[in-house]
């Protein structure tokens, strides 16, 4: 047993919530999109072949705004081949995922989706193999509102207003060798400044996010951030970062450290933006979208890379990046939220990458069920239990010893608050001992001038950190309530196994 205590005081305001932050991504990748979202043949299919089934998961979820079309599907995506009647559509080699893509799905479609599951657009341009005038073209045929050969051509294919697009990145992971059209950080930072400023020229309101480090452990992270935001500072609103974690050499409790390590690549992001603020002598602030983030195990069972197909040629929608998840993952899964929120200040868009089949929380299978992997009730549960605003929550508890990060606190905590009360989310970092929380609530309850009751809790927890839902077992590891949980003498007690996530509604 270790004790844990915290208390929530609303001087400790971090910032309001920016609902961006519950973001997801849907990418041309293996079959996300076919019989992923899309399967005309399912039984559940609507009038436009999208799973209905998959469409009450993901309104569950709730994720607000999506990014679309990749990843490194975007950078030799021509957006112009979604676009028009689908049988004349082309079928094309997308030599990201080594995949055909039918373009079955595209643009229109997209956004009929989006509407049926209630979340945003957000579209990435392909500064790949494209450039300036393609993210012009797509621009004007997304979003004008004026009699043009773009326009009309939308109106010919079923949209007669624009789709109004807000968000847009200027291509993706340009850093990555890997990526088609990789540049090094000057010529990238000279392309995304004049594609930024062709863009504002057409539509003044768009909100721009320029292409930080792919991971922070690229060699070039940091002096890539630095160069980009020299030539873009002016012309853009966000960065981009991304990360993946996953359990190495059967290390579980190096695993849970995870939240430290994205703490600290968005602290040292917007240190550099700040900096690079400094030099110009502005106080305009860069903000973080975190536009790609989950738990991905980069390599299969057998030590090879899961990203190919393992069939021969060029397949349409293979079974790529299927990563099935435990219950350990769901844990450390719901402390990098905490740590989203913690920094929701500078985070104001985030993207769980990605949403359905693809290293994600929703998983289907042709013609049959789909159902909730682990990952998925941490994200549902803290996107509808987060109120306005997040409140820093200081925990004095026990540590462990990390190999990378040092000594790291076993207990890791934020709170939201809104006019009906409080959201607390709490995480158990510990493989071994079982924390006895309890958290001061007067000053919260002082301003809200009556007592705090819990309204519910959800406790993810399994004796067996390895336990995951399948297709044979779609129900073995879910949420319960936290047993025992109470509020006594103006606290939060609560008792949180090893390996645990808590969300703790107190109205």
């Amino acid at each position: 047993m270790t004790s844990a205590f915290g208390y929530i005081d609303p001087h400790l305001e971090i910032s309001d919530i920016d609902r961006r932050l519950f973001g997801g991504f849907v990418e041309h990748l293996g079959r996300h999109i076919y019989d992923g979202i899309h399967e005309p043949g399912h039984p559940t299919a609507d009038a436009d072949g999208f799973r209905a089934d998959v469409i009450e998961l993901v309104k569950e979820l709730g994720v607000s705004t999506i990014r679309y079309p990749g990843g490194n599907f975007v950078s030799g995506y021509r957006w112009e081949d979604g676009v028009g009647p689908v049988a004349e559509r082309p079928r094309r080699l997308d030599l990201a995922w080594h995949s055909t893509e039918t373009n079955q799905v595209g643009l229109h479609e997209f956004a009929r989706w989006l509407d049926k599951v209630g979340s945003d657009l957000m579209l990435a341009v392909n500064l790949g193999t494209r450039g300036t005038g393609e993210a012009i073209d797509l621009l004007e045929y997304a979003n004008a509102d004026a009699d043009t050969d773009w326009t009309r051509r939308r109106a010919e294919n079923g949209r007669d207003e624009p789709f109004g697009v807000t968000m847009w990145c200027l291509g993706n992971e340009m850093d990555g060798p890997w990526q088609l059209g990789h540049r090094n950080a000057d010529d990238y930072g000279k392309l995304a400044s004049r594609t930024a400023k062709a863009m504002r020229m057409l539509d003044p309101g768009v909100e721009l996010v320029v292409c930080g480090s792919s991971s922070s452990g690229m060699p070039t992270f940091g002096s890539w951030e630095r160069t980009v935001l020299e030539h873009t500072f002016d012309d853009v609103d966000f960065i981009s970062c991304h990360s993946y974690y996953q359990e190495m050499g059967g290390n579980a409790q190096e695993f849970l450290a995870s939240g430290v390590d994205m703490a600290r690549f968005i602290e040292s992001v917007v240190s550099i933006a700040d900096a690079v603020a400094a030099t110009k002598k502005s106080d305009k602030r860069i903000m973080i979208s975190f536009d790609e983030w989950n738990v991905w195990y980069l390599h299969d069972d057998g030590g090879g890379q899961n990203d190919k197909p393992k069939e021969t040629g060029w397949p349409v929608a293979p079974r790529l990046l299927e990563d099935q998840y435990h219950a350990l993952d769901a844990v450390v899964f719901g402390d990098l939220l905490i740590t989203l929120l913690q920094h929701a200040d500078r985070v104001r868009s985030a993207s769980l990458a990605q949403l359905v089949n693809v290293i994600a929380p929703i998983m289907t299978e042709p013609g049959g069920i789909a159902w909730r992997q682990t990952t998925f009730f941490p994200f549902s549960i803290t996107s509808r239990l987060a109120g306005e605003r997040v409140v820093r929550v200081p925990v004095t508890t026990g540590t462990f010893t990390s190999e990378r990060f040092g000594e790291v606190a076993s207990v890791n905590a934020v709170a939201t608050v809104d006019d009906q009360g409080v959201s607390v989310f709490v995480v158990n970092r510990s493989t071994t001992d079982t924390a006895d929380l309890r958290v001061d609530l007067a000053a919260i309850a002082a301003q809200f001038g009556r007592d705090l009751t819990i309204a519910e809790s959800h406790l993810l927890h399994d004796d067996d950190l390895y336990a995951a839902n399948s297709l044979e077992d779609p129900e073995r590891v879910g949420v319960r309530p936290l047993d025992g949980a109470r509020v006594a003498d103006g606290a939060l007690v609560a008792s949180l196994p090893p390996v645990s996530w808590v969300a703790v509604r107190l109205n």
